[in-house]
């Protein structure tokens, strides 16, 4: 099969093995003037472990595509003199920061992980939010409203290992086997010359399921072509792809934010979202799955209608898409960026959006002529401190 080598994998399916211990050696010792020299067996070397380590300049898992089957060496067998075997080398896997591991049961060998559920698995919920919910407090649900969990198979047959969030963090996978033990460690008063020695340990294997949520503190939401592609490369130095079609941008693109007082802001830009995402329509989940780490959300929205749709809808069907795919998301702080405000109607349209949603904070800037951009860098410093701590806290309670 033929496959890009540009492409980006966020989540794959991997079978790992750890080495194997080598076994011990049965000897004894044979040298000039030492008719009884005795047993001197060697025990086998211990086999290779496999860690994940993250790796800052790894932002996917496409490596891991080309190597589905982690294996590390084994250990070297015992030998005589009392010689050891050598110790395997650990196979460390380099894996980006905000990766997640899961373990799998029942599955077959590595290969990436596209979603399994169907359409209809989840009720569709196409009811309109009421104006109030999105100016005043998110989204509630009930029980039978509840939603999926934040598994990336929504089964049961997947454990959450490790979340792996810091760079430099390490994560034992698959421990490797013990080493042997020589017939030396046999011998005894009753058993000078004895001929037992023992296999090594087997390293443990299984199946995992490595998944990556992007870590940013801010994320550009919106609906394809809002311009999310060209802001982020107004506030930063990423250059994500630009072209007059949707669907543009088909991985998140992550960008460093100057602000004041020598401070950074990490933004992500979240690829397109479409009407039915949370019933993983189009791309939806592989899209979503990237804002569950990010603090807080920018809503991009096309004030001048574009391509045909108005403001007001689509912030309403962006809200309703975030809160039913997580209801919790839906409590992050969010604020709406009115982009295209050099186009015709954008005024117009921005007027009767400040009235539909008065109390809701509205930036109007021009991504394409970089006006506003001051501005919107300016409120998004103020907002981060403004939320950081309760944005903190929040993430907190989501991981207990």
């Amino acid at each position: 099969m033929a496959v890009s080598c540009t492409m980006f994998v966020d989540r794959i399916k991997v079978f790992a093995q750890a080495g194997n211990g080598g076994r011990g050696c049965v000897s004894f010792r044979r040298e000039k003037f030492v008719p009884k020299g005795g047993p001197d067996g060697g025990d086998g070397g211990r086999g290779g472990d496999i860690i994940l380590r993250t790796d800052r300049h790894t932002d996917h898992l496409a490596h891991l595509f080309y190597e589905p089957i982690i294996k590390a060496k084994n250990g070297g067998h015992g030998r005589g003199k009392k010689m050891h075997g050598k110790n395997a080398l650990d196979k460390i896997v380099k894996v980006p920061v905000g990766t997640m591991v899961y373990q799998l049961r029942g599955v077959d060998d590595g290969m990436r992980l596209e979603d399994e559920q169907s359409d209809d698995t989840i009720p569709n919920r196409e009811s309109s939010i009421d104006d109030r919910e999105i100016e005043e407090q998110p989204r509630r649900f009930t029980d039978e409203q509840s939603v999926p969990d934040w598994s990336p198979i929504h089964d049961t047959q997947s454990d959450l290992l490790a979340d792996l969030t810091r760079e430099a963090q390490e994560f034992l996978l698959c421990k490797g086997g013990a080493g042997g033990k020589g017939n030396v460690h046999f011998k005894s008063s009753r058993n000078r010359a004895p001929r037992e020695y023992t296999e090594g340990g087997e390293g443990e294997s299984g199946n995992f399921l490595l998944e990556l949520r992007s870590i940013a503190d801010a994320a550009l939401v919106g609906y394809p072509n809002a311009g999310k592609s060209t802001l982020i490369q107004q506030i930063s130095a990423a250059r994500s792809k630009i072209a007059p079609y949707p669907f543009t941008t088909l991985h998140p693109i992550i960008g460093i934010v100057e602000l004041s007082d020598y401070r950074r802001a990490t933004v992500a830009d979240i690829p397109g979202l479409m009407e039915g995402a949370h019933r993983n329509l189009g791309l939806g989940h592989d899209f979503l799955r990237h804002i569950t780490r990010c603090r807080l959300f920018l809503s991009v929205l096309d004030m001048a209608g574009s391509e045909g749709r108005s403001p007001i809808a689509d912030l309403e069907s962006l809200r309703r898409e975030i809160a039913l795919y997580h209801p919790r998301l839906s409590e992050r702080p969010w604020f709406v960026v009115a982009n295209k405000m050099d186009l015709p109607q954008a005024e117009e349209n921005l007027r009767d959006f400040q009235k539909r949603f008065p109390q809701r904070t509205i930036v109007p800037i021009s991504a394409k002529e970089g006006r506003g951009i001051s501005e919107l860098k300016r409120l998004l410093g103020e907002w981060m401190d403004q939320h950081s701590e309760l944005a903190n806290s929040q993430l907190r309670l989501e991981r207990m």
